[in-house]
């Protein structure tokens, strides 16, 4: 079962969060204990339903503020794949935020709030999600509910966004109209909104294609701890460790460290399940 990595994007208050909490809800994905939890916070601010927006928003500063400041990750699974979630804030000075969750991810789900159209943090994060490298973007129109599902509302801001999306550099790109409050076209398919014939969100999901957005030749190794034991058998030993995002490695590498982008040739790796061999320094070259 192979993993999808996804993070969702857009401007301030267009349902990021309230979309992650109805994903999960309506894939059956929340445990008891974080739907009681959800329950009584609503209940103690005041909601008239479970705000799905709160099993994202951790922070003490979120659920008081009702916005989203640090990333949030979740996971879940279907019959089908699994899936990591990156939900990551709308605010123009939580951008840095933003950046982090998406830069793992497979794919950007990018919300448009369906009075409002096309914002300044909706260029803005699609601009980055294309600088990012990332393959698959899916535009939801959300709030359909407040527009009262008019196909002509989501028509046009769909021509938008597609005159839009010309300068992106992201070769495939959907649009889904959706409520995130009510849960049309996330995971099941909406009974208000029968002139859309594509597919719902959680389907998309799914089903996106993913395994060739893999770079088998270009070698990238993104350092995530630098490593020095200290120890009298590898006193001078430095190792770096990480994850290998594209190409493969061996044994012997020739290498450019960025951001300085100096040359060096590693003389030996290892991996979590490998027996450990003692390495020769690196060398310069």
């Amino acid at each position: 079962m192979d993993l999808l990595r996804f993070t969702t994007a857009g401007s301030v208050d267009d349902g990021k969060s309230t979309l992650i909490g109805r994903l999960l809800y309506d894939s059956k994905a929340i445990f008891d204990d974080q739907m009681e939890a959800m329950e009584k916070a609503s209940s103690k601010r005041g909601d008239g339903a479970v705000d799905l927006s709160l099993l994202t928003d951790g922070l003490r500063a979120e659920r008081e503020q009702g916005i989203t400041i640090d990333v949030a990750y979740r996971y879940f699974a279907t019959p089908k794949r699994k899936f990591i979630i990156a939900d990551t804030p709308g605010h123009i000075q939580y951008t840095r935020n933003m950046v982090t969750g998406a830069s793992t991810a497979n794919l950007a789900i990018i919300l448009v709030d369906a009075r409002k159209g096309i914002l300044e943090q909706t260029c803005r994060h699609s601009f980055i999600a294309s600088l990012l490298g990332i393959p698959h973007v899916v535009f939801c129109i959300n709030k359909m509910d407040l527009v009262d599902y008019d196909e002509a509302v989501f028509t046009r801001i769909q021509k938008e966004l597609e005159d839009f999306s010309s300068k992106l550099e992201v070769r495939d790109i959907r649009y889904i109209p959706i409520s995130a409050l009510k849960g049309d076209n996330v995971v099941d398919r909406s009974t208000r909104m029968d002139w859309y014939q594509g597919p719902t969100l959680m389907y998309l999901l799914e089903n996106v294609h993913i395994a060739g957005d893999l770079n088998h030749i270009d070698r990238r190794f993104p350092v995530q701890y630098v490593v020095r034991p200290m120890t009298d058998e590898h006193h001078d030993f430095r190792g770096f460790a990480g994850r290998v995002q594209g190409g493969s490695s061996a044994r012997v590498m020739r290498c450019r460290y960025y951001p300085v982008a100096s040359k060096a040739r590693s003389r030996a790796s290892t991996s979590e399940n490998a027996k450990w061999k003692k390495p020769s320094h690196h060398r310069a070259w």
